[in-house]
């Protein structure tokens, strides 16, 4: 689907053939002079095929096209490396454009993701079925992109479109969001969506990425907004409500991590089977395990914030770490 949502600004929906997110806004905005072009898509035949069509029919020249991917996942960069041009430029969140650059490897087994995913009481079998078949591994960019870094306060001019880099960490270290103060428009990526929530994931001891998140969240409730144009799914409209129910429902989350630890001391790969997801399975059991794997790194994060909030205790016994709450006050 290709929309325009204002002149000089289209909308072209990208699919996620199998994917639960089902699809991707990229977002065009052209001038008589360069083109920007918002995330693409992952790195699949079908994603390509949708965009450069699109593309084309919205009358892009790719020869003065640069990009920005809001963060580093593959849904939002992974066709960079086969759209850009000699004579593009590509952006990225300085955090997540130094990983780029420097071709992280999260998808190897003995790297410190696996190795905190295993302490957290993720199994051996699913742990190695996870990293081979993460989007990131699978869809990424096919070659490597040499990203120039954007700290916050950028602005990019195109058209009449003044575009100002907005810093807003929690999704991923990196992740930025696009703000057009003028015509009040914000491009959200992966920070605020309207018909899902973000996933906030925790992979290590040294973040608290939640905490992070909601601090994002608040900056960003200041800024005057009427139209959000997410990453995923629909347009958002009422953007302090969006905001305010994404607050709330990190809160409920948080409590509901509190109140599975009063049972007994549990992994995070436990705690998250207790909680409540929005997957059509009937256990856990028959969660797919790529769902697990991404339902355990957002329980991590929830423990990690709930954890520094003094809410629950964690001991590592036997190589795991184990959480617990002595039903303490909720947030």
């Amino acid at each position: 689907m290709i929309e325009e949502i204002l002149p000089g600004l289209h909308r072209v929906v990208v699919p996620l053939t199998g994917n639960p997110l089902k699809e991707i806004n990229s977002y065009v905005l052209t001038s008589n002079d360069r083109n920007l072009i918002i995330d693409t898509g992952m790195n699949r035949p079908e994603c390509q095929e949708v965009l450069e069509t699109g593309l084309d029919a919205i009358g892009v020249d790719l020869e003065r096209t640069d990009f920005i991917a809001t963060h580093l996942h593959a849904d939002h960069e992974g066709l960079i490396s086969t759209l850009i041009r000699s004579g593009s430029r590509a952006f990225m969140g300085e955090p997540d454009a130094r990983l780029m650059r420097a071709g992280f490897a999260h998808w190897l087994e003995d790297n410190p993701v696996a190795e905190y995913a295993a302490r957290s009481g993720f199994p051996a079998e699913e742990l190695r079925f996870s990293l081979q078949n993460h989007p990131g591994n699978k869809y990424s960019s096919r070659s490597p992109v040499d990203y120039r870094s954007l700290a916050g306060g950028e602005v990019f001019e195109v058209g009449e479109y003044s575009l100002e880099i907005v810093p807003t960490p929690g999704h991923t270290n990196g992740h930025i969001s696009v703000y057009e103060p003028n015509k009040k428009i914000f491009f959200s990526g992966d920070h605020v969506l309207g018909d899902i929530t973000p996933n906030i994931q925790a992979w290590t001891d040294e973040q608290d990425p939640l905490a992070v998140y909601l601090s994002s969240l608040e900056k960003v409730d200041e800024l005057d907004v009427d139209l959000c144009l997410p990453g995923h799914r629909r347009l958002i409209e009422d953007f302090e409500k969006r905001i305010a129910e994404l607050v709330e429902h990190h809160r409920e989350r948080a409590n509901e991590v509190v109140s599975i630890l009063t049972d007994g001391r549990k992994t995070a790969y436990e705690t998250a089977s207790e909680m409540s997801w929005d997957i059509v399975a009937s256990s856990w059991d028959d969660f797919p395990i790529m769902q697990r794997w991404f339902a355990t790194g957002e329980a991590i994060a929830h423990l990690r914030y709930v954890e520094g909030k003094g809410l629950i205790d964690r001991e590592l016994v036997d190589g795991r770490i184990l959480y617990s709450s002595e039903g303490r006050s909720r947030l």
